[in-house]
């Protein structure tokens, strides 16, 4: 069997499954096994398949036909032009989130000096450490309730050579009583109702990053009540949220801190994303 062989069998078993990108997801899987570019991919799919490759390449096959979430069997998912290692117990990464990451490195950019970062809920460190990446001038604090989760930021801080302090703890409770220039979060955002009724993918993720309460806003609540206590003046507050909600957390933002300015931004799709606050 040669790659060309390969790919057209798993695009075929893939779309059988029910997978929403088959091409996409057997191109992956075929880059990372045979070691191969897109290109090379493309312009050597005549190339033979070993017996050892095929067995491995149908092995992840057969996991992501299960559902089991292509990030997972691969071990790795690109964000922020970076990679980032991921795995059963950490949400995976996704480009809705590069959003809150742009809006939070432009304000990075506009503070003086070595402005602090503080992300909660901070997972696999995807929103941190890329900030930490690249604007490395910024002093960046990582923080999750979840140790198995900070075993992920900690290796991803140290594949990138990033510079930054990972806290465990229950949100705020994690930094004591540091002051940050800006915090950011991707917390919990999925009203538990709505749990069951996810993708299949979505559901090997762990509910402990997903479940955001009976309404999906009961870590906004918190992270708004708490904030002011741990931003520096002139600080800023990000907060990804969920397709729908952006109104009802900034809502409760501008209840809860003094706000000079305070709105919200949209994803790529049109989506508000993003809901801020600088005091």
């Amino acid at each position: 069997m040669n790659i060309s062989d390969w790919l057209r069998h798993a695009q075929a078993v893939l779309t059988a499954s029910g997978c929403p990108d088959p091409q996409i997801d057997a191109r992956w899987m075929a880059e990372d096994t045979l070691g191969m570019s897109r290109s090379e991919l493309k312009f050597e799919s005549d190339r033979a398949i070993t017996g050892a490759q095929q067995a491995q390449l149908d092995a992840m096959l057969s996991r992501r036909a299960s559902g089991e979430p292509v990030q997972y069997i691969l071990g790795t998912a690109d964000f922020m032009g970076l990679r980032f290692h991921v795995g059963p117990g950490v949400l995976i990464p996704r480009q809705d989130t590069e959003t809150l990451v742009e809006a939070a490195l432009i304000a990075v950019r506009e503070r003086p000096g070595a402005p602090a970062v503080l992300d909660l809920c901070a997972g696999s460190g995807c929103i941190g450490l890329s900030i930490a990446s690249l604007a490395p001038r910024a002093e960046v604090t990582l923080a999750d309730v979840s140790r198995e989760a900070l075993e992920y930021a900690r290796r991803n801080l140290h594949e990138l050579g990033a510079k930054a302090e990972l806290r465990h703890g229950d949100l705020f409770a994690a930094v004591g009583r540091e002051k940050f220039d800006i915090i950011v979060s991707n917390p919990p955002y999925i009203p538990r109702s709505e749990l069951i009724q996810l993708q299949r993918e979505v559901r090997y993720e762990p509910q402990l990053a997903l479940d955001g309460g009976p309404d999906g806003l009961d870590l906004y609540r918190r992270i708004a009540q708490e904030a002011m206590g741990h931003l520096k003046p002139g600080g800023a507050l990000f907060l990804e949220v969920g397709a729908g909600e952006a109104g009802a957390v900034l809502e409760l933002v501008k209840s809860k801190l003094p706000c000079l300015e305070a709105g919200t931004i949209r994803d790529l799709n049109g989506i508000e994303r993003v809901v801020f606050a600088k005091i």
